[in-house]
């Protein structure tokens, strides 16, 4: 057993407790933020070199052994997750710094973002799939306020939509839950792996992992993706970005989780109705980010073609492509979150979000304009930046395994995308413009470091893919050979 596997979960929330008790100290606020998030980093590498030399660590709560007791699990690629979610949540923070404001800061919006991280770090981390719905909920509850906080009208708008779709996901959560429970008579998810492999996946237990899919395609925005653009657009930049980063990732880890480990063997039903759901997402993302002119709503309509992108490498479930997903996955988490957070900063200059509204902005701003244009060609998948490693990987996964209509969709979405993020880089940061510094709606004094951290990121997952590829491969070894995780969870236990 390894105690580094919980610290992930507890400096987050023991951070955000001892926060709350000094509601009006903003700046220990932020220093104890941005502390708990460089522990998690530190914890992660840890973990992560601790993971390559010895194998996966797990950690059994009270001492009571799966599948009797609760386990933690970490291998490469939950921890690979953790890493860059504390990457990114110190960058937001950093950034709402200067942003978010006074008034929000002594409503608890530092605890909250830690609450926040702990529940997807403890989504992914847990062995157990009803303690993936408490974190679940841990992560929800703190967004619920987060969302609101501020209480616009817009965001009290877009955030009664939000929760109100996200109980009725996870009331279905419970009840799938309780199915599985019912069939399989555990809940710990290597347990569950042995169970199903010895049943065989009958057509109930795949209808039941099928509800499995809808609850999480809910979360991540995968085709069910109706409630996402308004509601990510609602919220200040700084939630916003983690928003858009991080909770979508959530459920596209808890699909990639369950259709790996547990609900593996009968990928000609499930993992192509994945690419299925994949496919439409990327097509309706596309057609929404092509179609809107505003800058908030392109950048939303662009997670929901990363979300497709994603699991479109793993439904083609071979090495490559899942190689693809993970690659991308890393990628998508920071690119995502800088363009949320250059979109926000582009409207608090300019008091608007309409893109024939703006032009110019390059001559006042042009560290702004070209940091824009990396994380544009990043999204896009252009190389060497990081999205095009994924990006091949991802397409060559989907031809090898004969998903050519797949590939050739990813391919095809991806040519919008770069219209798309390119419109708003030639609207807003070419041409002539009438502002100066003195009509200016705000500043971007504080804001961009924060935005250069995660450029600079971007950069180094592109041109450093060489250096991170023995971690990616060993988190895709672990995902395509559910033994490792049984075999290493269980031990002598899994009757």
């Amino acid at each position: 057993m390894n105690n580094l596997v919980i610290l992930p979960i507890i400096i987050p929330i023991i951070t955000g407790m001892v926060m709350v008790l000094f509601r009006n100290n903003i700046w220990l606020h932020r220093f104890l933020s941005l502390l708990a998030t460089v522990l998690i980093g530190i914890v992660s590498i840890m973990l992560i070199e601790q993971i390559k030399t010895a194998g996966m660590q797990t950690l059994y709560l009270g001492g009571w052994q799966a599948p009797f007791g609760i386990a933690l699990v970490a291998d490469m690629f939950a921890v690979l997750l953790v890493l860059v979610a504390a990457l990114v949540t110190f960058c937001c923070l950093c950034y709402a710094f200067s942003s978010i404001g006074r008034e929000r800061g002594r409503h608890y919006f530092y605890p909250l973002c830690l609450f926040l991280i702990a529940g997807v770090n403890g989504s992914f981390l847990t062995g157990d799939i009803f303690n993936l719905f408490v974190c679940f909920e841990v992560m929800l509850v703190a967004s619920y306020v987060l969302i609101s906080l501020g209480g616009t009208k817009v965001q009290l708008r877009e955030s009664f939509k939000y929760i109100l779709i996200n109980m009725l996901s996870s009331f279905l959560f419970l009840i799938a839950i309780a199915y599985l429970y019912a069939m399989m008579g555990t809940l710990n998810l290597a347990h569950l792996s042995v169970r199903v492999a010895e049943a065989g996946q009958g057509g109930v237990i795949t209808a039941v992992a099928l509800l499995f899919l809808m609850v999480f395609s809910l979360k991540a925005g995968l085709f069910l993706f109706f409630w996402l653009p308004g509601s990510y657009s609602a919220p200040p930049t700084a939630i916003a970005a983690i928003f858009g980063s991080l909770l979508t990732k959530v459920g596209v880890y808890a699909i990639i989780r369950l259709f790996s480990l547990v609900f593996y063997h009968e990928p000609g039903v499930t993992h192509l109705f994945i690419g299925v759901l994949a496919a439409v997402s990327m097509v309706l993302g596309a057609m929404g980010a092509v179609a809107y002119w505003d800058v908030k709503r392109i950048i939303t309509y662009n997670v929901v073609v990363g979300v497709g992108f994603i699991l479109a490498g793993f439904a083609s479930f071979s090495v490559v492509g899942v190689r693809g997903s993970v690659y991308y996955l890393l990628h998508d988490m920071i690119v995502k979150a800088l363009l949320f957070l250059l979109g926000g900063s582009i409207i608090h200059l300019t008091g608007t979000g309409r893109l024939k509204e703006m032009s110019g902005l390059i001559r006042l701003h042009p560290q702004l304009g070209w940091m824009f244009f990396v994380a544009a060609l990043s999204v896009s998948g252009i190389p060497p930046l990081s999205g095009f490693i994924g990006k091949i990987f991802v397409t060559a996964g989907t031809f090898q395994t004969g998903y050519f209509w797949l590939g050739g969709i990813g391919l095809l979405t991806s040519l919008l995308v770069l219209y798309s993020v390119m419109r708003i880089f030639m609207n807003v940061f070419w041409g002539y413009t009438n502002l100066t510094e003195e009509t200016e709606k705000g500043t971007t004094k504080g804001l961009l470091p924060s935005m250069a951290f995660l450029t600079v990121l971007t950069l180094a997952l592109g041109l450093g893919a060489e250096g991170i590829h023995t971690y990616v491969d060993l988190a895709v070894e672990g995902l395509l050979n559910p033994h490792i995780y049984t075999g290493t969870v269980l031990g002598g236990n899994g009757q």
